[in-house]
């Protein structure tokens, strides 16, 4: 409530657009000013005789949508920097994690990942009047761009409530989500799909700007996801169960969803039960490891009775009291069904769930169902949150696991090393998803996740723990993910993949400005001690390592890349995947070492302007690569 006086008289103009818009509420629109009557239509309204207006057309407008467009097309300066400290396993991993502005982030990987995306999965802002949308202006001048040069004024700027009462509550988010779809397009292969996660509020104005972008015809499905059971006593009529999955094909006719979860499930049935006639195997039934105790699911601990008549209780190997892996309700029922099976190991009972193997009906392709009744309810993410961070404060809202594991099972390929790509990331449930279901089911799948580092509120729960922007969460949650699903491995019987062989790492960035010096001056302004700063063109705070990420967007190389550095005549050298790549960037190239540069063959060769003596040092080391390595293509920054 507002307790301010408005210090002003009553406004006479929204008062009548109030009166109109509730005898005619298609005739209010959005303007670039705000809401406002649409006119024509109004005289429409008014009268039995058609009114010559404005030319009728088929398409989704809206103020900003110009702007949007602009800004899809504009390039940007910036670079990606590589921060070690915050990865996990940074010259192994084929993940990627990147903290910076995702419409930024989107342009830098036009050329690196170019029609290589083979899925994508988003849950933007769902604009519910809470929720905020990006300010995106590009359009700055020098002043302006030395004034924004730091991260934390340029996002604090960015990011702007979209209160439901705003005159431009729908076109502000259009006008955020559309460049943002298009860069996407450009990056999904052939048969590739993105995934979007929304609600009721923008459900209709998605589906426009995704068939203007995509193409009606490669509208796949809107799918609905039951989020939800019960409660909803905030809901102002009907109990809101359910959410939104969108899903575009990139095109339609190479698009297919994949049924090798079918051929993965025939394996490992080896027992036989002769009740039932039906080969089975046996899955744990007990769980514990990486907060799976009693402590932190209590309702999922409690007694089945074993053999010998007596309670058998979830014990974990340390002796702390597990946990099930399922609730009583379907425990009661496995026991009715006798679907629960104990051996006796080392002297106690062991409960086993018996899984059997599918028959001949079950393996018949069924297309996948529109209606996610049967996946877990969007509680469950907080309650993976719980596990790992032990709070189920630090996010609101976080999508649970299962719900995109099960889009990655329909739409990737276990053995084609398909890239998925998150850019609203989040908390990071989407890289925790795939580490899973590459665990689960053997995969190699590899995950690019983008999150802006949003200020955390301080009042929240998630800053009093330490967490000062959204950024830091999606690290540690995909850090802790990492963990914790290592030592799930450990403890349960029902993973396919060999946990040495999957990729439970990512290798981290930071979205910055430019690695080479801003010049600002007209040439007749130049003093000598000007030019002698710029003597060098790259910041003196960047590193070799920063110079070499920002080879791999130029040249359009993936920053998955195997690395390895030598040391070639005294100076570091970094080798990128095998003969892809050399880069040097220290002083002294000449001649000689030039020659030890072509031994190795590269097809790419990059050195730093500043590496020669002067032009003529570079043209000679440019002509005795041409001549020793015909193939090796030499580039200077």
């Amino acid at each position: 409530m507002n307790d301010k006086l408005d210090m002003a008289s009553p406004d006479g103009v929204r008062k009548n657009v109030e009166m109109i818009a509730a005898l005619f509420p298609h005739c209010v629109t959005e303007t670039a000013e705000g809401k406002a009557i649409d006119f024509d239509l109004l005289r429409q309204e008014l009268s039995s005789n058609i009114v010559e207006g404005t030319k009728e057309r088929y398409r989704l407008e809206w103020p900003g949508k110009k702007e949007a467009i602009v800004t899809a097309n504009l390039p940007t300066t910036k670079t990606l920097r590589p921060v070690r400290e915050d990865s996990v396993d940074f010259d192994n991993t084929q993940n990627i994690y990147i903290e910076g502005d995702n419409l930024e982030v989107l342009k830098l990987l036009q050329e690196s990942y170019l029609g290589k995306i083979k899925m994508i999965y988003i849950d933007p802002p769902y604009n519910t009047g809470n929720d905020f949308v990006y300010k995106d202006n590009f359009a700055k001048d020098t002043d302006e761009h030395k004034e924004e040069s730091g991260f934390t004024d340029e996002y604090s700027r960015r990011l702007v409530a979209n209160p439901e009462n705003s005159g431009r509550y729908h076109s502000d988010w259009l006008t955020m989500m559309y460049p943002r779809l298009k860069l996407a397009r450009t990056l999904l292969n052939d048969s590739g799909c993105i995934f979007i996660s929304i609600d009721d509020h923008e459900i209709d104005n998605l589906r426009k700007v995704c068939d203007e972008i995509f193409g009606e015809n490669n509208f796949i499905e809107q799918l609905i996801w039951r989020k939800k059971s019960g409660g909803g006593q905030q809901d102002d009529f009907f109990v809101t169960e359910h959410d939104y999955v969108v899903c575009y094909a990139k095109n339609v006719s190479t698009f297919k969803l994949e049924e090798k979860k079918i051929e993965k499930s025939l394996k490992g049935y080896s027992l036989w039960d002769e009740e039932k006639g039906k080969k089975y195997k046996q899955i744990k039934l007990s769980k514990w490891g990486s907060a799976a105790h009693k402590e932190d699911r209590p309702t999922m601990h409690f007694s089945i009775i074993d053999p010998d008549g007596n309670e058998n209780f979830p014990i974990a190997p340390d002796g702390r009291p597990g946990r099930w892996r399922f609730g009583r309700k379907e425990i009661e029922r496995m026991v009715k069904e006798k679907s629960i099976e104990f051996v006796k190991r080392d002297g106690d009972w062991i409960a086993y769930e018996k899984e059997y193997e599918p028959n001949e009906d079950e393996l018949a392709t069924i297309k996948e169902r529109s209606i996610f009744y049967d996946l877990v309810e969007n509680a469950s993410g907080s309650n993976e949150l719980t596990d790992l961070f032990g709070n189920k404060d630090v996010f609101d809202n976080p999508k649970p696991t299962d719900l995109i594991q099960h889009l990655i099972i329909l739409t990737t390929s276990i053995d084609n090393k398909d890239i998925i790509l998150d850019f609203f990331a989040g908390s990071g449930s989407t890289g925790h998803a795939v580490f899973k279901q590459n665990l689960l089911d053997g995969g190699n799948r590899r995950v690019i996740c983008v999150q802006l580092p949003q200020a955390i509120k301080e009042e929240s729960k998630a800053y009093s723990l330490g967490y000062k922007d959204i950024s830091e969460i999606t690290k540690k949650r995909l850090t802790l993910a990492s963990t914790a699903l290592k030592e799930d491995y450990k403890a349960t019987s029902f993973y396919l993949g060999n946990i040495d062989k999957i990729d439970m790492g990512f290798r981290a960035f930071k979205v910055d400005q430019s690695n080479m010096q801003d010049v600002y001056y007209r040439p007749q302004d130049y003093k000598q001690e000007a030019l002698e700063l710029f003597a060098d063109n790259v910041k003196p705070d960047r590193t070799g390592e920063d110079l070499l990420f920002h080879v791999l967007i130029d040249w359009g190389l993936p920053l998955s890349l195997g690395i390895e550095q030598l040391s070639i005549a005294g100076k570091a050298v970094y080798k990128v995947a095998e003969n892809s790549l050399m880069a040097c960037f220290e002083r002294g190239v000449d001649e000689a070492f030039a020659k030890e540069i072509a031994a190795h063959q590269p097809l790419r060769v990059v050195f730093r302007d500043s590496s020669f003596k002067d032009d003529t040092a570079k043209e000679n080391v440019k002509q005795l690569l041409k001549q020793l390595s015909p193939e090796t293509e030499m580039r200077v920054i």
